[in-house]
């Protein structure tokens, strides 16, 4: 039986029994439609979880427990905005994988240059969307764009096509992997982010989408922690 996860504000699962958040309401009676006696689980993005029971318009704590979907290795993601819709697919697969943050950044070769309030927000909704369904004890920060002069450093792993770098897979664990748009980083932003201190890698002979590439590089990394699969 499936037990549906919600994100709700913190403070708001005070006590043994409080009232449904109001932000959750809809979801749970007319999209989902549950009863009373069916359970759900919230999470106020603490690393704790609370299972509940639905009873009379009210929520019944059934376990206080911590939630187990997190990866002990917090990676971030600096992702270059890309065309049309691609960076959901960017925040969706990476919060499934285990992706802690995101940052967003422009580059020389984005075609993208910057992107809306609302559109922000529709990420972040995406990466608490994908949070909920992958059962992850947190939701992953999306940072609105800076320059990629702000992102690259020590720790930072720059992901280049067609390179003779050192596999993904080889290199020692990243704190941040650093992706281009679709026509990749130029020569002088790689030399850049080498001058401050970033190392760089390939994920091998094939090339990726540029919304795929995120997913498949932290599942390396994740692989490599244990963190995944």
């Amino acid at each position: 039986m499936t037990i549906h996860r919600f994100f709700v504000d913190p403070g708001t699962m005070t006590g043994e029994r409080f009232s449904l958040p109001a932000s959750i309401a809809n979801q749970v009676h007319r999209v989902l439609r549950l009863r009373d006696g069916e359970e759900i689980v919230l999470l106020e993005g603490d690393g704790a979880e609370v299972a509940c029971r639905i009873q009379g318009g009210e929520l019944v704590v059934v376990e206080r427990r911590a939630a187990t979907g997190e990866p002990r290795h917090r990676l971030i993601v600096a992702q270059a905005l890309l065309k049309g819709d691609h960076l959901e697919s960017v925040i969706r697969q990476g919060t499934e994988v285990g992706v802690s943050r995101f940052e967003l950044m422009v580059t020389d070769r984005c075609v993208a240059r910057a992107i809306s309030p609302t559109r922000l927000a529709r990420l972040r909704a995406v990466a608490r969307e994908a949070a909920e369904q992958s059962e992850r004890g947190l939701i992953p920060e999306v940072v609105a764009p800076v320059t990629m002069a702000e992102v690259p450093g020590p720790g930072s792993v720059l992901l280049v096509e067609r390179s003779s770098a050192a596999r993904l897979s080889d290199v020692m664990v990243p704190e941040r992997l650093v992706i281009g748009p679709e026509g990749g980083f130029t020569l002088e932003e790689v030399a850049r982010a080498m001058d401050a201190g970033s190392a760089m890698a390939s994920l091998g002979p094939r090339i990726l989408r540029s919304e795929t590439v995120a997913a498949a590089a932290a599942a390396v990394v994740l692989a490599g922690t244990r963190d995944f699969a």
